[in-house]
């Protein structure tokens, strides 16, 4: 075969990989219930409250 099947293969393969990862992605992300959501970005929100009133001014 010649260097561009070969390179044109390895996008195929490329594009194909990155459909997965994003597929996964997704489907990890719309396990969540609202609640949980809700849950989990009110942590997050404390926390970040908490370290910038621990940080010392300037």
């Amino acid at each position: 075969m010649r260097w561009w099947k070969w390179a044109g293969l390895a996008g195929l393969a490329g594009v194909a990989a990155t459909g997965v990862v994003t597929a996964r992605a997704e489907r990890r992300r719309r396990a969540y219930t609202p609640d949980e959501i809700r849950e989990r970005l009110h942590a997050r929100a404390a926390e970040a409250e908490r370290a910038s009133s621990a940080a010392p001014e300037r």
